[in-house]
């Protein structure tokens, strides 16, 4: 009877150079355009936003 576990591993397809380039590609835009994205809205100027005045000097006795 043979046994079902082998001692060695099974055969692993080549890694195609094309999906590597591809997988980099994600990656390194994966991390860049969030701080792009970040770094356009973050830069531009806009108005303060107010919030209602609630006058002080009017208080209930």
């Amino acid at each position: 009877m043979e046994s079902i576990s082998s001692s060695e591993p099974p055969p692993e397809p080549p890694s195609s150079r094309f999906s590597n380039v591809v997988g980099t590609i994600v990656a390194v835009l994966t991390l860049i355009l969030p701080l792009l994205a970040i770094a356009h809205y973050s830069s531009t100027e806009q108005p303060p936003a107010t919030l209602p005045g609630y006058p002080l000097s009017q208080t209930r006795k």
